[in-house]
């Protein structure tokens, strides 16, 4: 998918509310994603969703003067009680090559904005972290309440590059359910779902489907949540330097 900019910048170009220098503030924040319908979610600023080649592609980004990086989608719980829709803003992300502190600033405004959201350790993995003694055994070791795959690519090339940095994540699995194997072979590399693969995992494996369907249901309360929580966000997802900007352009009358 690789880097793209939020049709709805670029629609408000053509309308006139905002020109060319007001997209280039929009794109100075990227939005580090693994999946398609994240990024899609994501929208409005430069989002990075490009499976093995996002470390290249957001170092690209950053080259072309990106100011913020912000890691945004789902995660799955480690910690018990951490239920399906939940925010976690990250405190610092752990990964085993080591901790990340996140920008406190940004990440208190996030805290602000996402209502009943948790300020908290989030782990990075390389790979999917599937079932549940997997999970306690994370959380036990890290701390981290949540874990996703792309926090600690974007927080060690952040830090690298001296940028601000903070991730925020909804919970799609909780920490005492198990990923069924369908879920873990259903994207192609551009992070969009492989039916195809499913359907062949669920003929091969049938008696995963109750746990496949009970995903299904995490994650549209997942999905639900993550889109109610971008339009809280704003344009920017609350990168505290672009915040003045926001309010320019509100307030200024559109061009003719």
């Amino acid at each position: 998918m690789g880097a793209l900019t939020g049709d709805a910048d670029r629609d408000r170009v053509r309308r006139g509310a905002c020109d060319v220098s007001a997209i280039h503030h929009f794109r100075s924040v990227v939005a580090v994603t693994g999946l398609a319908f994240e990024a899609r979610i994501a929208g409005g600023v430069t989002v990075i969703s490009d499976g093995l080649r996002t470390g290249a592609t957001l170092r690209a980004e950053i080259e072309r003067g990106s100011r913020g990086i912000i890691s945004f989608g789902i995660a799955g719980g480690l910690a018990p009680r951490m239920a399906p829709g939940q925010w976690v803003v990250a405190s610092t992300i752990v990964s085993n090559a080591g901790r990340h502190a996140t920008d406190p600033e940004w990440s208190e405004r996030l805290l602000r904005a996402l209502p009943g959201s948790v300020h908290a350790t989030i782990a990075g993995s390389d790979a999917p972290v599937a079932d549940p003694h997997a999970k306690r055994e994370l959380h036990h070791r890290t701390g981290a309440i949540v874990v996703d795959m792309e926090s600690h690519l974007a927080a060690r090339i952040a830090a690298a590059h001296g940028l601000p940095f903070t991730a925020c994540r909804v919970v799609l699995d909780p920490a005492h359910r198990n990923l069924p194997p369908a879920a873990l072979q259903s994207l192609r590399p551009d992070g969009s779902p492989n039916l195809g693969a499913v359907l062949r995992s669920v003929m091969e494996q049938p008696k995963q489907l109750p746990d496949l369907m009970r995903l299904a249901l995490d994650a549209t309360i997942a999905r639900t949540a993550l889109r109610r929580g971008r339009a809280l966000l704003g344009p920017t997802l609350g990168f505290p330097d672009l915040d003045e900007m926001q309010l320019d352009l509100a307030a200024a009358p559109a061009l003719s």
